[in-house]
């Protein structure tokens, strides 16, 4: 299809929105045409999820049009949105894990008798006819709950469809996925671009839209930048973009491992998912671990953490063995742990940004029944303005209301302010834009210099080969091999990722 024959399924024009007298949109426009794939790119805090929140009827706008097929709509809520035929598919998935597919494709809209009850027969057939379009081997009576992420994005897809859904927005699809479940979930969304459905597409991984965006629209600080044609535009164009200026070198790493072993486990044990794990950590050192979906490697942090009991093997902090029964041992022993879930496991989204930050240490706080509010907000400011450079309203501002990689610099705070030996990054830059990653990239490497260790967990092997000195690589709860620097190639580790032992 000659992309100006396509047909114009959207058309924002001139979106405003302002929250407390604080302009979050600013003259916003998007256009989306039939059987594309529009990336919608920019840093966290850049305005597209109130965009897409707009869009999806969960905000009102201040001022602008919207525009579906060509003709002028309002959009209140977002059963206002669903008539216009707009789904969006977020990425916290909202599904009901114990009911079936079938049921979950048609809540709220499930077909009935002559006698008024659900007709379940109509119901799976109807079901299984979506699943065959788009080629899924699942059947309409699987429990929702026992599918894989990948599968149950797809469940949201075809859910979306059932609808009636002609404009479909993704948002960071693929943040869970592993590489295999990624090519489904693009050959589903080609399937759709076939059948003349638009998809705005969220993401900050840039390869990724190489493959599946046709075009990609670029905001920042609340403001429409530019639109561009994917294969027209390189990488560092978008980073340019979206930063309002070069970036530079995006990875910071030098070598600060001193040698000394500050922490050593040998074979770790901790139910099913950690079985045989064993590794030193060195003073100054950036440890990666690397491995599959089900490897282990969180289950292994959260068992030195304290957060899961440990069944066999042992710990040693500085040369001694250590019992760590508790998050309370860790952190007492100068252990902190910044968690993958940021969502689920790191924020208390309708509390402040000072109270998110200070969590930890608020005893500081508390001298002879007095409240030192003065000393706890310097210490907030000293950390999330100063060090993480967060953009917030206020300190009271509730910390839901951030973009993800603000939550995220937040959360870095508050365990930086009590970590005095090792700091865990789980996935630390799962879902936050390029500039938040070279922030924290280059906050590491000054962190490792003050002689912290770091353990740093990721999914991404271009942030392990640049950021690491060395890394552990697991496989079904096992230590598989353990690369230095020099040995570091995607190859090798992902061999190490599917070794058996």
């Amino acid at each position: 299809m000659k992309e100006q024959n396509m047909e114009q399924l959207l058309k924002m024009d001139g979106i405003t929105k302002s929250f407390s007298d604080v302009k979050v949109l600013e003259d916003v426009r998007l256009e989306l045409r039939s059987g594309e794939v529009h990336a919608l790119l920019g840093e966290n805090g850049a305005g597209k999820s109130t965009l897409i929140k707009i869009l999806g009827g969960a905000y009102s706008r201040d001022g602008g049009e919207i525009y579906v097929d060509g003709k002028k709509v309002e959009i209140t809520n977002v059963d206002s949105a669903k008539k216009h035929g707009i789904r969006v598919i977020h990425q916290e998935l909202m599904l009901i894990p114990y009911m079936t597919i079938a049921e979950n494709i048609f809540l709220g809209q499930e077909p009935k008798t002559k006698l008024g009850t659900v007709d379940t027969a109509k119901m799976n057939a109807d079901a299984a006819a979506f699943l065959s379009a788009l080629e899924l081997k699942l059947e309409p009576s699987q429990i929702v709950g026992k599918l894989n992420i990948a599968q149950q994005q797809m469940v949201e897809i075809i859910r979306a469809i059932s609808f009636g859904a002609k404009i479909i927005v993704m948002d960071e699809p693929t943040s869970s996925l592993t590489d295999t479940e990624v090519d489904v979930l693009f050959e589903a969304v080609k399937k759709l671009k076939e059948k003349g459905v638009g998809i705005i597409y969220i993401s900050h991984r840039m390869s990724e839209l190489d493959v599946i965006a046709d075009r990609i629209t670029v905001m920042r600080d609340g403001k429409y930048i530019d639109t561009v044609v994917t294969k027209e535009t390189s990488h560092d164009k978008l980073v340019s973009l979206m930063v309002g200026r070069t970036l530079g070198d995006l990875y910071e790493k030098h070598n600060h491992s001193t040698g000394e072993i500050v922490l050593r486990t040998r074979h770790l044990a901790s139910g099913k998912e950690v079985r045989d794990v064993s590794f030193d950590l060195h003073k100054g050192e950036v440890l990666g671990f690397s491995g599959l979906v089900g490897s282990g490697r969180s289950e292994a942090m959260a068992c030195i953490f304290g957060l899961r009991k440990k069944d066999g093997g042992v710990i040693d902090l500085d040369g001694k063995e250590t019992k760590i029964h508790s998050v309370k041992d860790a952190m007492d022993h100068g252990i902190g742990l910044v968690p993958e879930d940021r969502k689920k496991e790191g924020i208390y989204p309708v509390q402040g940004i000072r109270f998110n930050a200070t969590l930890e240490v608020m005893g500081e706080f508390l001298k002879g029944g007095r409240y030192d509010r003065k000393k706890e907000l310097e210490l907030t400011k000293r950390y999330v303005d100063d060090i993480m450079q967060t953009k917030y309203a206020g300190v009271e501002q509730a910390i839901g209301r951030l973009s993800g990689g603000n939550q995220q610099k937040v959360i870095i705070s508050r365990w930086l302010l009590v970590t005095k030996k090792i700091l865990i990054l789980d996935e630390p830059t799962r879902g936050i834009d390029v500039k938040t990653k070279s922030d924290i990239y280059h906050l590491i490497d000054k962190l490792t210099a003050d002689g912290l260790s770091i353990i740093f967990i990721s999914s991404e092997m271009p942030e392990l080969i640049n950021m690491c000195d060395r890394i552990v690589v697991m496989n079904q709860g096992r230590t598989t091999g353990i690369l230095n620097r020099e040995e570091f190639t995607q190859e090798r580790i992902m061999e190490l990722s599917t070794k058996e032992i």
